[in-house]
C-alpha cells in the first residue's frame, strides 16, 4: 500500500518541528511546505525550515511572498495586531497557498504546528475556526500539539492519524514542548529569536507611512523599509544610511528617479530623497547628511546627485530636536 502524504506548515522553530516529528513517527510521509516573506526573521539570517527538513530527511516546498500578498497586507479582513501584522489572514493566505501544493502532489491532509492560546490573535480557539473557514479547510488541518484538545479532524476520524498518541499542550509556555522534544529526541533548535517585523513598533511605522503614501507597493520598497533612517518631508521620503554596508546597500538601488547625497572628505552617510525633489526637501536631506556625517564643522559642504545631474550644496547640520520631528515614527 502506498504511505499517506501530509503536508505540513514548517516554520523551522521548535512547535512546527515537533509537529512535523509526531505525524513522521506515525509512518506518514511527511512534506513540508515554508514561506518565504520578507517580514520574517531567522535568528541567524539562515533558512531554519531548510535545516530542520534536512535533519527529519523531508522535502521542502518554498512558496514564496508576492504582489498578491502585498496587497492583502494592505487591507486585512481580520485587521491587525500591535503593529502591522495581519496574523489571520496571514494564516489563511499561506493555508491556501499549501492546499494548493498538497492537492497537486497528492497530499491527504494538512497539518501546522500551531498551539491552541499560544498567540493572542491568531490562536485562540474562534480564529483558528475562523481560518479553517476561509481557507476551506474545515475539520481538514490537523494541530498536533494541540489536537486532544480540538475536535477530531478528517485525519484522526479515518484513521490516517492515531489521535492518542498526540498531545494536549495549550499555553504560552514552552515547558510542555521542550519536554517533548527530549522524549522525541529533538535537541538541536532554536531558542524563540527573529520572529515577524510586521510586529515590531518602528518597521510597523515605516510600513504605515509607505503605505498611506504610496498606492501599489512593490518588494522592492519592503527591503528597503529595513536600511537606515527614515524620514518624512512633505510628500517626500528622505532614508539616511547608518553604516557601510547600509550605504552600499543605497547606492546599489542606483535609481535615476531618486537623489544622492554625501559628505566628500570624512565619514558620512549616503542618503536618498524619495519622489520629485522641492527645494525644501533637497534642504532638509542635505542637512540630514551633514547632521550624521562626521564633518566637525556647523556648516558642511554636501554633495549631491541624479543621473547625470550633480552638484553641492552649503547647509547648516540639523538639530536632534528637528531630526526626530522629521523622522518616520508611530505618531506619524
Amino acid at each position: 500500500m502506498r504511505r499517506i502524504k501530509a503536508v505540513g506548515l514548517l516554520s523551522g522553530g521548535l512547535d512546527s518541528t515537533l509537529a512535523a516529528r509526531l505525524i513522521q513517527d506515525q509512518g506518514i510521509e511527511v512534506i513540508a511546505f515554508t514561506f518565504s516573506s520578507p517580514f520574517c526573521q531567522s535568528s541567524k539570517g539562515r533558512s531554519e525550515a531548510a535545516e530542520v527538513a534536512s535533519r527529519l530527511n523531508i522535502p521542502l516546498k518554498v512558496s514564496m511572498a508576492n504582489t498578491e500578498y502585498l496587497q492583502m497586507l494592505q487591507n486585512p479582513k481580520h485587521g491587525y495586531g500591535s503593529g502591522m501584522n495581519p496574523c489571520i489572514d496571514c494564516k489563511i493566505f499561506m493555508l491556501k497557498k499549501a492546499k494548493l501544493f498538497a492537492r497537486g502532489i497528492g497530499a491527504r491532509f494538512l497539518f501546522t504546528g500551531e498551539v491552541l492560546d499560544q498567540r493572542p490573535m491568531s490562536q485562540h480557539r474562534k480564529a483558528l475556526d475562523i481560518i479553517e473557514k476561509e481557507a476551506d479547510l474545515e475539520g481538514k488541518i490537523l494541530r498536533p500539539l494541540s489536537a486532544k484538545l480540538l475536535p477530531p479532524t478528517e485525519a484522526e476520524d479515518k484513521g490516517w492519524v492515531d489521535r492518542t498518541k498526540l498531545p494536549s499542550i495549550k499555553g504560552r509556555s514552552r515547558k510542555p514542548q521542550i519536554a517533548l522534544a527530549s522524549a522525541l529526541g529533538v535537541f538541536d533548535y532554536p531558542s524563540p529569536a527573529g520572529g515577524c517585523l510586521l510586529t515590531e513598533k518602528e518597521f510597523a511605522a515605516r510600513l504605515r507611512d509607505l503605505i498611506s503614501h504610496k498606492r501599489n507597493i512593490t518588494m522592492k520598497d519592503v527591503d528597503i523599509l529595513k536600511v537606515g533612517r527614515h524620514f518624512r518631508s512633505g510628500k517626500n521620503k528622505i532614508i539616511v544610511g547608518r553604516n557601510e554596508e547600509e550605504n552600499r546597500v543605497l547606492l546599489s538601488l542606483d535609481d535615476r528617479r531618486q537623489m544622492y547625497f554625501e559628505v566628500q572628505d570624512c565619514g558620512s552617510p549616503v542618503t536618498v530623497l524619495q519622489g520629485r525633489p522641492s527645494k525644501r526637501a533637497l534642504v532638509t536631506a542635505a542637512r540630514l547628511t551633514a547632521r550624521y556625517s562626521d564633518s566637525e564643522t556647523e556648516e558642511v559642504l554636501v554633495s549631491y546627485w541624479k543621473g547625470t545631474v550633480s552638484g553641492t550644496i552649503e547647509v547648516s547640520k540639523m538639530s536632534q530636536d528637528e531630526a526626530t520631528s522629521l523622522r518616520v515614527s508611530l505618531t506619524r
